[in-house]
């Protein structure tokens, strides 16, 4: 039997302190329905889980981003970037366009492709980008702010983010499309190539932390002692290999438009393809927090007034968007990798860094102990 007052208890004695919002809080929180739903919302789980750094942020962010990569990158190629819709918003309306034909345009199914499992992989592959956000710690040491805690968090987000490039070769091979298959073939190459480095640098950290717990991983993080600055190799390689697990520039390598015409989505069309250019986006919103969290001291920072708890989350996103701004010019910066040269990238100099990395975890957990 469900006991519906020690929920209510629960969530009751976990709620976001705010300050500022609090006398205009507490009177809600008396009425008998709105009450529960202020109490729910305001639970520390739910309130991180869907508003900030959740759902709503990443939402939010996927909005904004691919306006500000196409504005930033243009002005550093001496373009203006979009602005034919409303030139007076600097061309911000053209989001809302892009959206609209994604959602009217009609989907097309050509008559090769495994139907059954063509429009499903786009949709199963929110699952593994979604759920590592269950285990963002976006608070700071001693006031943690994350849905789940569990002592096997980052092993849990590694599998799940794992998951993300079987999901692309599921796509690729629903397609039965030559251009899909180069694209999705390169894919699993670049996943071999950036996994490993990827999981020994996460390693690394857990050395070097001393625990494998969200909540840990921030305290060891207290004061400037950011993970970047104990580990300044780990946090490099790191980047790289998100910059490879979202196949951004210049490792966009299974979609490059010039050969293989956007690589295992070369098929699809309207909402079906809206989803697969919104979902890299989220792959890098979700690894760009892991690296907040791991690296750049969770929600750290100095404390808004009248903001409590809110004020851990915006810092938090506030060092997420600079992670991301930065994965975003790359687009202007450099050229196009081969495929050749990507793997030599990933087999080779970050394979050593991350072992390099590792290593020097091992060895600073030596000296304090």
């Amino acid at each position: 039997m469900i006991d519906i007052n020690a929920i209510i208890s629960t969530m009751m004695n976990n709620q976001v302190n705010i300050p500022l919002l609090q006398p205009l809080i507490e009177p809600l929180l008396g009425m008998p329905v709105i009450g529960y739903l202020i109490a729910l919302i305001l639970w520390k789980p739910f309130f991180v889980l869907i508003l900030i750094p959740g759902f709503a942020t990443m939402g939010i962010m996927l909005l904004i981003l691919p306006w500000i990569e196409r504005k930033m990158v243009a002005r550093m190629q001496w373009r203006v970037g979009p602005r034919e819709i409303s030139p007076r918003t600097r061309g911000i309306v053209q989001l809302l366009a892009d959206t609209l034909r994604f959602l009217f345009q009609e989907v097309i199914i050509h008559k090769d492709a495994h139907k059954l499992y063509f429009l499903q992989f786009p949709f199963l592959y929110f699952i593994p980008v979604l759920l590592p956000l269950l285990f963002i710690n976006a608070g700071t040491a001693g006031n943690p702010l994350v849905p789940i805690q569990t002592d096997y968090a980052l092993q849990i987000m590694v599998a799940l983010i794992s998951l993300m490039p079987v999901f692309i070769l599921g796509v690729g091979w629903a397609s039965n499309n030559r251009f899909a298959f180069i694209g999705t073939v390169r894919e699993a190459f670049l996943y071999f190539a950036y996994e490993i480095p990827f999981i020994v640098i996460v390693l690394a950290m857990i050395v070097l932390y001393g625990t494998s717990n969200t909540v840990g991983v921030v305290n060891a993080q207290s004061g400037v002692w950011w993970g970047i600055i104990q580990n300044p190799l780990a946090a490099l390689t790191f980047f790289i290999a998100m910059v490879m697990a979202t196949a951004r520039l210049p490792f966009d390598i299974p979609e490059a438009d010039q050969e293989v015409s956007f690589g295992p989505f070369v098929e699809y069309s309207g909402i079906a393809f809206g989803l697969a250019y919104v979902m890299g986006y989220e792959k890098m919103y979700v690894l760009s927090a892991m690296m907040t969290m791991l690296f750049l001291g969770g929600g750290s920072g100095p404390e808004i007034l009248g903001l409590g708890d809110l004020s851990c989350g915006i810092w938090f996103v506030l060092k997420t968007l600079i992670v991301l701004v930065i994965m975003v010019n790359l687009r202007g910066v450099y050229p196009r990798y081969r495929l050749d040269q990507g793997l030599r990238i990933g087999w080779g100099a970050m394979l050593i860094l991350a072992l390099v990395a590792l290593g020097w975890s091992i060895v600073v957990m030596g000296v304090r102990l």
